[in-house]
């Protein structure tokens, strides 16, 4: 599994890498450094953890690199800096998802509370991935009666008209509910409706992705 704990540096400037590596080596973080961005993009996909690269680099800038990870390497949070501070240059940075744009000479401070920022955003989307896994875990182990019956209790129908709809009693639907209550884990009807729209959200989000 990838370390979510792990620092990337990524700069053309020798004595910037060595600097950022030594500080941050020094606060118990794992460095690893690339000179350019083509180079880190040859490990990008398997990568996870905070990036911190430099805006202006030749071949291809830090911008650039931001486009071309978002598509490729999710669980990436990226930190750049630069030596020209340029407000436009900043915003775009921000709106494409960075988690700081921050201006040389580096001020230790700052740069340990963004890359501190970028490793708990990963935590973050690693627990939320956790809980999505175990969500269609949980909605794959419904039969497929379990299925048609959760369907109609997140719409709020009696058990009278949802056994009328399915051609079944009453009592049967409580003792479907009861199953599917256990089955995920729902404490009562508000659960269910939230873990069923949360599923919905996630086939609608794979659809999206998808096509």
């Amino acid at each position: 599994m990838p370390d979510p704990q792990r620092v990337y540096i990524i700069d053309d400037d020798r004595g910037q890498r060595d600097s950022l590596r030594f500080l941050l080596e020094a606060y118990g973080f794992r460095i690893e450094t690339f000179d350019c961005a083509p180079a880190f993009l040859k490990v990008a996909a398997q990568a996870e953890g905070c990036v911190i690269v430099d805006v202006q680099m030749p071949g291809m800038t830090g911008l650039e690199l931001q486009a071309r990870l978002a598509a490729e390497a999710p669980r990436l949070a990226l930190v750049l800096i630069t030596g020209h501070a340029d407000v436009a240059m900043a915003v775009q940075a921000m709106k494409a998802g960075a988690v700081d744009f921050i201006e040389k000479p580096i001020a230790e401070a700052a740069l340990l509370a963004s890359v501190r920022r970028a490793l708990a955003r990963i935590m973050e989307a690693r627990r939320e991935d956790a809980a999505q896994t175990d969500l269609r875990l949980r909605l794959d182990s419904l039969t497929p009666r379990e299925h048609e019956v959760l369907e109609h209790l997140v719409t709020g129908s009696p058990h009278k008209v949802i056994g009328q709809a399915l051609d079944i009693s009453p009592r049967t639907i409580e003792v479907h509910r009861a199953r599917i209550m256990q089955k995920l884990g729902a404490r009562n009807l508000a659960d269910l409706v939230r873990l069923s729209l949360a599923a919905h959200e996630q086939a609608d989000m794979h659809d999206s992705t998808s096509s």
